[in-house]
């Protein structure tokens, strides 16, 4: 599995710290802890899933006591058993105490996003679909979320308004239609740059696909709120000519019915915005 590199990690778990020790820093280490005493602790896995965000408790350990000794004993990615040890640290009590709740409220965040992913990717193993990502990320987090999604088997959508052009149906509606949508697109677009366009119905559908003769199609179409006959119909009239990405209503009692239709991308919102966090504990050793 890649690691998301630390330039983009560490903002994020120095902001958490920051937002944790306030103005006076942790006061309660400091009322009751001696300030040579050491700890050795634990963190350690209360549910199965898949861990993502395991640098983020390197990163917060070390950021707190840059002498402590960290090691990881899985790495994203990597399923695990209830009762897992993710890693085990020794450090400064006062400091590791300091960092705890940041450290497990990444990687349990995180953690919970990949295992949500993995049960979607497991949920369609056999078809051509595949589990994305949206935009609808936590602020901030937005790399490390989708990070997560990957680490869970899924793979991402777009980051940001920057990489690649997704006309929706606002969009839409100012232009005027939706092949001017796409028509303005294509001409705007870089040579490196995809554009997507949604459709609502086998209409506006046969209106992109039309564009195919004038070779202004766009490289994918979302096929948004489609029922199961319609996906089916569409599936059928683009005949692998243009990237099908299935959106809305997507849950784990439909997204194998979705899949099954043949579409070749089934985007989930639900990964990051509605991912339980992962029960993650830490045991003093």
């Amino acid at each position: 599995m890649r690691r998301l590199p630390e330039v983009l990690i560490e903002p994020v778990v120095r902001l958490a710290l920051a937002e944790d020790l306030g103005r006076a820093g942790d006061v309660t280490a400091m009322a009751c802890i001696p300030e040579d005493a050491r700890m050795r602790a634990a963190f350690a896995a209360r549910k199965p899933g898949v861990l993502a965000g395991i640098d983020c408790v390197r990163l917060a350990v070390l950021a707190m006591d840059p002498k402590a000794s960290v090691d990881l004993s899985l790495r994203d990615g990597d399923a695990f058993d209830a009762g897992a040890v993710l890693a085990v640290v020794e450090a400064d009590a006062r400091a590791f105490l300091s960092a705890e709740r940041t450290a497990l409220n990444l990687v349990g965040r995180l953690s919970g996003v990949a295992t949500l992913t993995r049960t979607y990717v497991e949920a369609v193993a056999g078809t051509k679909a595949r589990i994305a990502d949206t935009r609808k990320t936590t602020p901030g987090m937005r790399a490390l979320e989708k990070h997560a999604v990957a680490c869970g088997g899924g793979t991402n959508h777009r980051f940001g308004l920057d990489d690649a052009i997704l006309i929706k149906d606002n969009h839409v509606a100012v232009c005027g239609g939706v092949a001017e949508a796409v028509r303005r697109a294509k001409a705007f677009a870089p040579h490196l740059m995809k554009v997507e366009v949604e459709v609502d119905g086998l209409d506006q559908l046969d209106a992109v696909l039309a564009l195919i003769d004038e070779g202004a199609a766009p490289d994918v179409i979302m096929l948004d709120n489609f029922s199961l006959d319609d996906l089916c119909a569409a599936v059928a009239r683009v005949a692998g000519r243009i990237v099908l990405e299935a959106s809305g209503g997507v849950d784990l009692t439909t997204v194998r019915g979705i899949a099954e239709t043949g579409v070749d991308v089934i985007s989930v919102g639900a990964l990051t915005h509605s991912a339980p966090v992962l029960d993650i504990g830490l045991d003093a050793l």
